[in-house]
């Protein structure tokens, strides 16, 4: 016969996964009737406890998990320098697991840590994630888990996040101030909230300087460069004066989109991104951004974190925390020279 896991048992019994856990190890917190069928139905399907995952329930690991949608975006590569500051005085290491922006690979990462592989989990989610069952799960299996960036707003735990619609609703009028009157916008999820809020900030803006939003200005990307170069270039084929995208891997497609069309920016169209790429001040032209605090993010995420894991009592879910980000003003959104006649 087959062996099945805690999370198949408390299926079968149409139990959370926690109530099934406390059952197994004789809690107070149960009753004997519940008792006596979890231990019936365990027997009857084969139930076998995982030894690691249970000598790992006393916080022994001394690993936490990291779960983000790629290294490669400078925002993560930043938050996780600010996560390792706080994980190397506690002498945990930080275990990186990547999604790829794919709902997928998340849930079968999650289902694995599950298991009991690390104390903690500190995650922002793919642009795909929409079901929460796979975090539900995780955090009713007695893992404390932490949001930063992108998050889950129907979870009930800590939020580390920065102010994306006021940030983007000044961004917008940064654009506006220097001219701008056909503003597109690049989105890449129609779900995933810090997007979906960074949008909404540009709505306002637009709304308080009476221009209208036309259905073509709100341009939705995909995950590859080639792909985006060539969405990209489209939009621009609709003569905007000012373009926000989103994220930070719309930059290089833009920039080569504009050089392929030959449309000078700021000349022609003025360009800002929400982004904290190191190089944004030696592109040709400098790069305006939205710089987010990732290395505090990180570093807040990861405080919160081992507070959860040190203190038996500490409720995650008081602990949401709003970091504010910044516009960096540079050259690819400069007011246009106004040349003196002769």
């Amino acid at each position: 016969m087959t062996n099945i896991n805690i999370r198949e048992l408390a299926r079968q019994l149409k139990l959370s996964v926690s109530t099934v856990s406390k059952a197994l190890h004789d809690s107070h917190e149960i009753s004997d009737e519940t008792k006596k069928r979890v231990l019936a139905s365990a027997a009857r399907l084969n139930y076998i406890p995982n030894p690691y995952a249970s000598s790992l329930r006393g916080r022994r690991s001394k690993n936490i998990a990291l779960v983000i949608p790629e290294v490669a975006d400078s925002f993560f590569s930043l938050a996780i320098n600010g996560i390792e500051s706080v994980a190397k005085e506690k002498e945990y290491h930080v275990l990186i697991y990547l999604t790829h922006e794919i709902y997928r690979n998340e849930e079968a990462i999650l289902a694995e840590l599950r298991a009991g592989r690390v104390d903690g989990v500190l995650m922002s989610v793919s642009r795909e994630t929409v079901q929460t069952d796979h975090v539900k799960s995780l955090i009713e299996n007695g893992i404390p888990l932490v949001f930063f960036d992108r998050v889950c707003e129907e979870i009930d735990t800590a939020r580390i996040t920065t102010n994306d619609f006021a940030i983007a609703c000044t961004a917008t009028e940064h654009l506006i101030k220097q001219g701008c009157d056909k503003i597109i916008f690049l989105n890449v999820s129609r779900t995933l909230s810090i997007t979906n809020r960074r949008f909404e900030g540009y709505k306002k803006a637009l709304a308080d300087h009476n221009i209208v939003l036309n259905e073509e200005d709100l341009v939705f990307c995909r995950t590859g460069a080639d792909e985006n170069y060539e969405i990209i270039k489209n939009a621009l084929r609709m003569n905007p004066d000012g373009v926000i995208a989103s994220v930070e891997n719309l930059t290089a497609p833009f920039y080569k989109a504009c050089s392929e069309l030959k449309i000078k920016i700021p000349e022609d169209v003025k360009f800002l991104c929400f982004s904290n790429l190191e190089i944004a001040s030696i592109l040709h032209p400098s790069l305006t951004t939205v710089t987010q605090p990732a290395f505090e993010m990180g570093k807040v995420a990861a405080t919160l974190l081992f507070k959860a894991l040190e203190k038996t009592n500490f409720d995650l879910a008081k602990e949401s925390l709003e970091i504010p980000s910044s516009l960096l003003i540079r050259d690819s959104t400069a007011a246009n020279k106004i040349i003196p006649p002769v």
